[in-house]
C-alpha cells in the first residue's frame, strides 16, 4: 500500500484544510488520461473502487488501476526554490 511521508501529510492537509473545502476533502491520484504518469487532484471523497489511504488526519484516494503501481512507493513531497510544492513517488525505505 502507498505510504505518506510526514512532509506529504503536511502538505495534503495544507491542500484540504482551505476554507470553503468540505471535512471530507482527500487527495486522489489516478492514472494520467492520455499519458503515463498520474494525476492528482482534490476531491471531496473517493469514488467507487479507489483504495482509501489515512493518516492522521489526511485521506489519499488512490483509484484501483493506480494502486497496483504504488503498492510499494511513497508519497512524499519536495519543495522548489520558488517555494512550491511538488509532490513525487519514491521508493519506500
Amino acid at each position: 500500500m502507498l505510504t505518506l511521508t510526514d512532509q506529504a501529510v503536511a502538505a495534503i492537509r495544507d491542500l484540504t484544510s482551505r476554507p470553503g473545502l468540505p471535512a471530507e476533502t482527500g487527495l486522489r491520484i489516478a492514472p494520467q488520461d492520455g499519458g503515463d504518469g498520474l494525476a492528482l487532484s482534490l476531491t471531496d471523497g473517493p469514488q467507487a473502487g479507489d483504495q482509501v489511504i489515512e493518516d492522521v488526519d489526511v485521506q489519499v484516494f488512490v483509484q484501483s488501476d493506480a494502486a497496483a503501481a504504488l503498492d510499494d512507493k511513497a508519497l512524499d513531497v519536495l519543495v522548489n526554490e520558488d517555494g512550491q510544492v511538488l509532490f513525487q513517488i519514491q521508493r519506500q525505505d
